[in-house]
Parts: C-alpha cells; sequence; structure tokens
C-alpha cells in the first residue's frame, strides 16, 4: 500500500510531513512521489494567512481527484486548516475521509488505515508531548530542518500561531543534540534549526538549557556540518548568542529576525515590544560582534491603522537597516484575529502599492550589499546542476527557499560536482539577489 504525502507552508510544517512519512514507512506503509500510484493521499495545510488558506484548500480538491482517476481509498488532511477551522472543515470539505490537527501527527498510521473514531481529530497542542523522539523520513539527503520547539508564547495581533500551535514547548537539549548527530552521520551539510520562536529557545524548560548553550554544543558535534537558525526574534535574541556565532565556523553567521513594521504606533498595535531605535542597536551590535553577517527580516504592510506616515517611516527604516533579505507580506485580514477588531482598515490596493514599492526599494539595496561580494571567497553548498557546466548552490549566507541562489560556472573539461558537495567559490558576478562564481 502506497502513500503520497503533499507538505504546504514553513519549513515547521516539512518537519511534520516528514515525521508523518517515518512513521507511516514504518508502520509497514511505502511512500511515493505520483498521487496517481497512492493508495492514500495526506495533505498537510497551512493557514496562516488568507493565500495560505487558498492554496491549501485548491490542493485538496486537486488531490480529492484521484479518488475517481487513480487508487485513492483515504484522502487525509492534516495541520493547521482543521485546527484552524476545526468541526466546520468536514462539511465544508466532505471529499476528505480523515482531518487531523496539529497535535494528531503521531495518529496518522490510524488515521491512513481508517481505524479512527469520527472524521474530525483535534487533540489539543498543548498536552502533546515534546519528550518521545519521532522518525523522520527526510525529502533531501544532504541539508535537513531540525525542529527544537514547538508553539509560540506570545500575544501578536496579526498571528493565530498560538491557538494553532499552543504555548511555546521546547524540546530537551539532549533529544536535539541526538537527532543532530544522527543527520551529521547521515551525510547531511546543513542543519537549519526551526520553531515559532527559535532564539526563545528553553526558557521554558528548567535548569540553564538555553538557545546560546544549544548552538555552542551543536557547533561542536557538527564538524563541518553549517548549522543555521531561522526564525528567530528581535526580543529574545541573546549578545551570548552572536558571540557563540562570532566564534564557530560552522554557525552560519545569519540572523533570521522578522520585525514587522518600524512605526512605533503600528508595533504597539500588532503586539510587538520594541522600536526601531532598540532594532537598529539590535543590527548594529549583531554586524559589530559577527564578521560578514547577514540580517533577513519579513516585514506587513497594510496593517490596520498604518498610515501614509507609518509606511513613509517604514520605508525609511528599511533604506537605513540595509537588510540583506527581505520578506514582506500585505496584512491578512480574518474575524479570528485580535487585529480584526482594530478600527481603519487599509484597503488591499493601497497595501498591495506599499508592497510592491518596498519591494522595488529593497531590489535595489539588495543588489548593492552583493556587489560588495564581488572578489571574495566563498564555501558553497551545491544543491542541483542547472544545464552542463553551470550548477546551482547556496553560501552560508542564503538559507534554503526563502532567498537567492549562488550559481557556481565550471569549465567544459572542469571537474564534476556533485549535489551536497561544498566548494569553495570566487565570486564574479552578481544579480539582484543572487550571486555567480566560478572554482578558484
Amino acid at each position: 500500500m502506497r502513500v503520497y504525502i503533499e507538505s504546504l507552508g514553513c519549513a515547521r510544517n516539512q518537519v511534520d510531513s516528514e515525521t508523518m512519512a517515518g512513521q507511516l514507512r514504518l508502520a509497514g506503509w511505502s511512500l511515493t512521489r505520483e498521487p496517481a500510484e497512492a493508495d492514500a493521499i495526506v495533505v498537510n495545510t497551512c493557514s496562516f494567512v488568507e493565500s495560505a488558506i487558498d492554496e491549501s484548500i485548491d490542493t485538496i480538491l486537486e488531490l480529492a481527484r484521484f479518488k475517481q482517476t487513480g487508487r485513492c481509498q483515504r484522502l487525509i488532511v492534516a495541520g493547521c486548516l482543521p485546527e484552524r477551522f476545526r468541526d466546520a472543515i468536514a462539511d465544508a470539505l466532505p471529499e476528505v475521509d480523515q482531518f487531523l490537527g496539529t497535535g494528531a501527527f503521531t495518529q496518522i498510521g490510524e488515521a491512513v488505515a481508517g481505524q479512527l473514531t469520527g472524521s474530525v481529530c483535534l487533540p489539543d497542542p498543548d498536552r502533546i508531548s515534546m519528550q518521545d523522539p519521532a522518525a523522520r523520513e527526510r525529502s533531501q539527503t544532504h541539508t535537513a530542518y531540525l525542529k527544537i520547539a514547538e508553539g509560540c508564547s506570545r500575544n501578536c495581533t496579526y498571528c493565530i500561531i498560538p491557538r494553532l500551535r499552543g504555548r511555546q514547548k521546547s524540546r530537551p537539549m539532549d533529544q536535539i543534540l541526538d537527532e543532530a548527530r544522527q543527520l551529521v552521520a547521515a551525510g547531511v551539510k546543513e542543519i537549519n534549526l526551526v520553531a515559532q520562536d527559535t532564539t526563545y529557545y528553553g526558557r521554558d524548560l528548567p535548569g540553564a538549557e538555553d538557545f546560546a548553550t544549544l548552538l555552542a554544543r551543536l557547533a561542536d558535534l557538527a564538524g563541518d556540518t553549517w548549522i543555521r537558525f531561522l526564525y528567530g526574534h528581535p526580543e529574545s535574541i541573546a549578545d551570548a548568542v552572536l558571540k557563540v556565532v562570532a566564534g564557530s565556523a560552522n554557525l552560519c553567521p545569519y540572523f533570521d529576525l522578522p520585525v514587522q513594521h518600524a512605526a512605533e504606533k503600528v508595533l504597539k498595535k500588532m503586539g510587538r515590544h520594541y522600536d526601531k531605535e532598540k532594532l537598529l542597536d539590535l543590527f548594529t551590535r549583531i554586524r559589530a560582534t559577527v564578521p560578514g553577517a547577514v540580517i533577513r527580516t519579513t516585514l506587513i504592510v497594510g496593517f490596520p491603522g498604518e498610515t501614509n506616515a507609518d509606511f513613509e517611516e517604514l520605508m525609511a527604516f528599511v533604506e537605513t537597516a540595509r537588510f540583506d533579505h527581505l520578506g514582506v507580506f500585505t496584512y491578512s485580514d480574518a474575524d479570528d484575529l485580535p487585529s480584526h477588531q482594530l478600527p481603519g482598515h487599509v484597503s488591499k490596493k493601497v497595501a498591495q502599492a506599499r508592497f510592491d514599492a518596498i519591494m522595488a526599494r529593497q531590489m535595489a539595496i539588495s543588489a548593492d550589499n552583493l556587489s560588495h561580494r564581488i572578489g571574495t571567497d566563498l564555501p558553497v553548498l551545491i544543491e542541483a546542476q542547472a544545464e552542463p557546466g553551470l550548477y546551482e548552490g547556496r553560501s552560508m549566507l542564503q538559507a534554503p527557499e526563502v532567498d537567492g541562489l549562488t550559481y557556481i560556472r565550471t569549465p567544459t573539461d572542469g571537474p564534476e560536482l556533485s549535489v551536497g558537495q561544498i566548494i569553495p567559490l570566487r565570486i564574479t558576478e552578481t544579480l539582484e539577489y543572487d550571486l555567480i562564481g566560478t572554482l578558484p
């Protein structure tokens, strides 16, 4: 019996999908990459913003066709979509045989086998144990995501994550270290740490388990494997973390710190407890402490009450901070969000115009930042061969999926490069978001 798994949304969802795949493999199911060949189909969904909800529903309906045209006997929908919409989801999507909330991933085997009572399974995410190691069927051999915590204890008014995933639950450090050792032993060349608030790691645990200590211990065991952390928070990143990164050659000097906005009154309405001066001071400390550091952030435009003056303040902040990587969301409204009750909602047209303006400015900033890399040497992880003599890869300064790429040109009589290989590269050209280089 074969199962096809479609994973939507963020890297944290990818870990959940790989964990479900590992559990199914242990239960005797085989995995297929072709939904037409699957006896059961699993869709691991996202419902963070409106576009993610739409994508999840469209994907479910598309894959439901295989119940008529393929071998599929059971369609399972897991993750954030059923957790957000709960029992109402069953009436809205009668094509689905079983819904599993975010706290029910361990029951994927029973769901696929049709052994659960009722079509909707929604255990409380706060009651899921973080103690038991889970089998995983990784989708890639050379790079991996490692989840270090689940849930979030913050109360940002625009965010549904605490309701979907519960409060912060950090994994025990020894459990994380054991999984990292297994990944390194399996030949993984890059480990990306993920959580809803990665830099808050350990503050819900007894004792002295904190993020800086975790990073130091991971660096000691990883050898040449790169360690990167994603989804940090400006309020929870400590100076001790900066010092550990600065002192460890295998820790990527990469700081993913979503700030969302810079105007003080907008930040207060968002439930973010800092101002732009504190942010700029943090970025200055990062760049002073960690040589060659790059900073990534995300912003929200069109938040309720955002005025033209607020937006201009945000634009000036982007110009001053000069982020290496920047992503922008237009505010996504829903009546189950606290921010829905705020006055002064911004039209989608205005929000889109603000999105376009920031991205245009960031493109120029990124191009200028990258131009200073010409003539430097960087280690690059090979990800794919695009064509003869041209490979795609990433440096320590580029995270998977969300940032640009590094293109490697090799002579026709040059060496063959392989996926997962880390090579030295001389940067010779740049594009707006990408690097181009040759073997030195």
